[in-house]
């Protein structure tokens, strides 16, 4: 039985996009779901434009994802020997030739194609000429000597029969005349030699389909089983741009998401399975199947991506949180200022105050900022909402709060609670008159976690200390 190997090639001319991420999301969940492997390529021939920084960002938005691959990482540029090799082969057995064409012949062939209103296509000029015509000192490019008659077909998993004429496909370049590979060239040698069984990729490169098609047929190796997805487009239905939020992976963890919830979401963008929402890695797994993406582009919704973070954020235990707090604050502005602050102490009290904080969060970053009261030192910066009640009455009320409290022979959120209510009751006045300068003094805030869980995470000294500092002269 055929084992399933799918691949996942970026070109690292840039960050991993969030195209690029649900295309490696698409190959990887294939490759689980059929007891397969998913390798990884980076095809880093553009040497002008591929970087070392970009090759990073890539292995670590995978990784961050949890999509890892198996086996090496292959780099195809190192391979450009391999694809010369190929190219030589087809050379030799009358399936390529030699092209002298200059370059301003091509581009005579183009002016004249656009002229006509055709699309631009080599006129395949050298395809039966004798090399000894060729010009002096021109070093020739290698093309495939395509078929011309009938059509190549495309047996694709999601877009179904693709059939191209082959009249309109021209005798594509395999080697430039300075020996390097073409992309076209490079893909079908690098897929074949890595056993790929499957290849899953964007709709965009379905036209690459059919000439890779060609180049297999003329080398005798079998086609690999093909499935190109729709494409994202934003909201207003147009193709993903900047403006829509086509971030690189790192950002949207440095904007607070988590791993588990992009990849929650990204699965659902082109992909079906009836009403099911929320899907665990097991379940995504099992349940995958190319046959249920649509052909259709998929509209990317940052406010549904929020809604699917603050999912995952409420049903997160409380030490996975910590642990994204942790791994956010290297990505983020301030992070390192937090990190120093988080003391095992106060990471304690983080954790104790998890509960409350995340019902009201969003993202990681909203997590950081509903435990600032946690990390803020005395005496507190207090907000201008949080300072607008303040008033001398409400100082007067906390006084006297003080003193009920301080009183207190054991300090939890229950004994502070029945405190609060004793002395609203014993003042004449609602609880809140009393409960919000309390939130106001404790956090700096109007918004918080319930006030007696930030009293007991706090702890009787501070919350005392705080309560004190707010109090009048």
């Amino acid at each position: 039985m055929m084992t399933v190997v799918t691949r996942f090639a970026p070109s690292p001319t840039g960050f991993l996009h969030i195209g690029g991420a649900r295309t490696a999301l698409f190959n990887w969940l294939y490759a689980r779901k059929t007891g397969g492997k998913m390798l990884l390529r980076i095809e880093d021939t553009d040497r002008q434009r591929s970087t070392t920084e970009a090759i990073d960002a890539i292995l670590d938005g995978l990784s961050w994802l949890g999509l890892g691959w198996d086996d090496q990482t292959i780099y195809q540029f190192a391979r450009a020997e391999r694809h010369a090799e190929v190219a030589r082969q087809l050379l030799a057995a009358g399936r390529a030739y030699h092209c002298y064409a200059t370059p301003e012949e091509l581009d005579e062939m183009r002016a004249l194609a656009m002229k006509e209103g055709r699309p631009p296509r080599y006129d395949g000029r050298w395809r039966d000429r004798d090399p000894s015509e060729a010009p002096p000192g021109l070093k020739p490019v290698i093309r495939l000597k395509a078929r011309q008659d009938g059509e190549t077909v495309v047996d694709d998993l999601v877009q179904g029969r693709v059939v191209i004429p082959n009249k309109d496909l021209d005798d594509l370049v395999l080697l430039r005349s300075d020996g390097t590979p073409t992309y076209m060239h490079a893909v079908v040698v690098d897929d074949h030699d890595m056993g790929i069984t499957h290849i899953i990729r964007g709709v965009d490169h379905l036209t690459n389909a059919a000439r890779q098609t060609q180049i297999y047929e003329a080398l005798g190796w079998p086609v690999p089983a093909m499935a190109h997805i729709p494409l994202i487009h934003g909201p207003d239905g147009a193709k993903l741009s900047k403006r829509h939020g086509a971030l690189g992976v790192e950002q949207y963890r440095a904007l607070g998401y988590l791993p588990e919830a992009l990849r929650n979401y990204l699965v659902r963008l082109g992909w079906s399975q009836g009403d099911k929402e929320f899907f665990s890695t097991e379940e995504m797994i099992e349940a995958f199947d190319l046959s249920a993406v649509g052909r259709s582009p998929a509209r990317f919704d940052f406010a549904k991506l929020e809604a699917v973070n603050g999912h995952y954020i409420r049903h997160a235990a409380d030490d996975r949180l910590l642990a994204a707090i942790d791994d956010i604050l290297p990505h983020i502005e301030g992070g390192p200022d937090i990190a120093a602050a988080l003391t095992p102490a106060r990471r304690a009290q983080v954790l104790k105050a998890m509960p409350g904080i995340k019902e009201r969060a969003k993202t990681v970053l909203e997590l950081i900022d509903g435990a600032g009261f946690i990390l803020a030192s005395r005496p507190l910066a207090v907000d201008d909402k949080a300072a607008a009640l303040l008033s001398p009455e409400a100082r007067g009320h906390l006084a006297a709060l003080h003193e009920r409290l301080a009183a207190l022979p054991e300090w939890t959120a229950a004994a502070t609670d029945a405190a609060v209510r004793a002395e609203a009751e014993a003042r004449g006045v609602k609880l809140g008159m009393l409960a919000q300068p309390l939130r106001a003094a404790l956090t700096g805030r109007t918004t918080s976690p319930g006030i007696f869980d930030v009293l007991e995470v706090l702890g009787r000294e501070e919350s005392l200390a705080r309560i004190a500092d707010q109090m009048p002269a």
